[in-house]
Parts: structure tokens; C-alpha cells; sequence
């Protein structure tokens, strides 16, 4: 099934709660985006789910049972967590082969994840030549080497060009569609608007939405449209006897607050007042993750 489940999941270091008791599920078939000011413990809580730290109180677990349990974890799950920690003075395709060969992983996957990712022609490279770019692909690389079922990765668009931004967003679209489990940890709001079908968001360690992408957007976004008309005038007219006023957007067009496109066109309509364009303004993922998330920022920078 690839669920990945967090039950009241809570880690403390000393004073500081870096996860405060966590539940949400990870389900497969989507891309789960998983938001967060720095600090908010969405790091801590892939670490914990991986092994790499034991919680205070609580549970991780990938199908109810701990990552440390598989006998063979790289074909359960793949990670991306830190991909410039690869030892510099091996080749591309010699990290991989190890990684290969400590889970029962086929050589000739290691091949086909060097093709998929690009490094084909620079597999014999040492890992140190490598760009940030080409760090990243090797780790991207290694997280699917296994074929998992579920991938955790952490910020994956960092050093990629833009060639490669579009290539693992279709390849995470692509997964989910297989029916695999993927939740991504990103900063770049556009690039989680274009991949993710779910939002996880966590601020100073606590759930703070478990929400799909739509229904996140349309709770934070107020009744607003923009429109084109020839008949403004008419339009102010009929649309003050509803309490309602014609804003001047420039460059010909017009938005009204307080209304929905499809009631807007309704009283237009019923006024035989021709409308060239009509469109619902929603807040952005930016604008909604911003208005959620402004009290739990733990570093905030100053205005000017």
C-alpha cells in the first residue's frame, strides 16, 4: 500500500520541540507537498521516518512498521535528504553501485537510473567535478535505484536547471501516477503549485494543514473577479444596486469584490450587459501559504 502513517510524532532536543505531536497520512497515488518556515521540522520529520533520529514519543512508519525494519529499504523507499554529502572521490556510477549491491539491487539498474537521470555520459566522472546540478541528479539517481514505492525528497529542484526543475516534476507527477507514495519538501512555491496534488504544511513543529491543493487555495482566497466590458458605466450602475463596486484594474479591464464569475454573469446578463471577459481571482499557493504560516515563522526578515 506505501502509506506512510506519523502518529503523534514528537522530537525534542533539550528545551526545543522541534516535531510537537504530529499526525497526518501520506497516501499513495499523488505528490504530497510538504510546507513549512525554516525550522518547522519538516527535515526532522523525514529523518525520523528514515531512522536517522528516534522520536521522543510517537511512531513513523512506512505500512505500520519502522524503515529500520526492511531488510532491504532501498526497494522500499527512496530518499533525497542531502545529496552534496556523496563521497567526492568516487565515480558517479561506483556510489550507485554500492548502493546496489547492499540492498540486492541488479547492476544494470544502475544504468538505467544513470540514463534517467541524465549522467549517463559523466558516469565515470569523480562525484567532486560534479556541479550542484549534477549532485542533485546523482541523488535523485540513488533515491530511485531501489524502484521503491515511496520517495521522500528534500527540495530536489535545488541546483537544477530549468531543463531539470520540468524533469522532476513530470517524473514526480509520473510516480504518483503509478500508484507510488511521493511527498516533497519544497521552498519554491511555483513548483509545488505545478506538481503536488496535496498539501502537508508544518509550522514550529505542529500540523498546520492536511489539505488537497484546491481546497487549501480556496479557503484562503476571497470572492473577487476581473472583467472586460464595453458597458462600464451600465455595469457600476446595476452592480450598486447590489452594494457591490466597479474597480479600475487598468490596461481595459475592471475586478468587483465580494462576487463569484458565475453571479457576476448572471446579473450581466440579466442586465443584456456584454461581457468580453470574466474571470474568479484566487490567492496564489504563495499568498495562501504566507497568510497561514506569518505567526509560525521562526526566522522572519526585517523590512526596510
Amino acid at each position: 500500500m506505501n502509506r506512510i502513517e506519523i502518529r503523534e510524532l514528537t522530537r525534542e532536543y533539550g528545551s526545543v520541540r522541534a516535531v510537537d505531536h504530529l499526525t497526518f497520512d501520506v497516501l499513495p497515488g499523488r505528490v504530497t507537498g510538504f510546507l513549512g518556515p525554516n525550522g518547522a521540522g519538516k527535515s526532522t520529520t523525514m529523518r525520523l521516518l528514515l531512522g536517522l533520529d528516534r522520536p521522543t514519543s510517537g511512531t513513523a512508519t512506512i505500512d505500520g512498521r519502522a524503515f529500520t525494519s526492511f531488510t532491504e529499504p532501498l526497494r522500499r523507499v527512496g530518499a533525497l535528504l542531502d545529496p552534496q554529502s556523496i563521497h567526492g572521490g568516487r565515480t558517479a556510477r561506483d556510489h550507485l553501485r554500492l548502493l546496489a549491491a547492499t540492498n540486492r539491487i541488479p547492476a544494470q539498474r544502475v544504468e538505467e537510473v544513470l540514463e534517467q537521470a541524465g549522467l549517463a555520459p559523466v558516469a565515470g566522472r569523480r562525484v567532486k567535478t560534479f556541479s550542484l546540478g549534477m549532485r542533485q541528479r546523482l541523488g535523485i539517481a540513488a533515491a530511485l535505484l531501489g524502484d521503491p514505492g515511496v520517495l521522500l525528497l528534500d527540495e530536489p529542484t535545488n541546483g537544477l536547471d530549468p531543463e531539470g526543475i520540468v524533469w522532476i516534476r513530470e517524473l514526480m507527477r509520473a510516480l504518483a501516477a503509478e500508484g507510488r507514495t511521493v511527498l516533497v519538501s519544497s521552498h519554491l512555491m511555483s513548483e509545488t503549485a505545478a506538481a503536488a496534488d496535496h498539501l502537508i504544511v508544518l509550522g514550529a513543529g505542529r500540523l498546520l494543514a492536511d489539505t488537497s491543493m484546491d481546497g487549501f487555495i480556496e479557503a484562503r482566497s476571497t470572492s473577487k473577479v476581473q472583467l472586460r466590458t464595453s458597458e462600464p458605466v451600465r455595469l457600476r450602475a446595476a452592480l450598486a444596486r447590489d452594494g457591490l463596486e466597479l474597480l479600475d484594474a487598468g490596461a481595459g479591464r475592471w475586478t468587483v469584490d465580494g462576487i463569484r464569475a458565475e453571479q457576476l454573469g448572471t446579473l450581466a446578463a440579466r442586465e443584456c450587459i456584454a461581457l468580453l471577459e470574466l474571470t474568479d481571482l484566487r490567492a496564489s499557493l504563495e499568498q495562501a501559504y504566507l497568510d497561514l504560516t506569518a505567526d509560525h515563522a521562526q526566522f522572519t526578515a526585517a523590512a526596510r
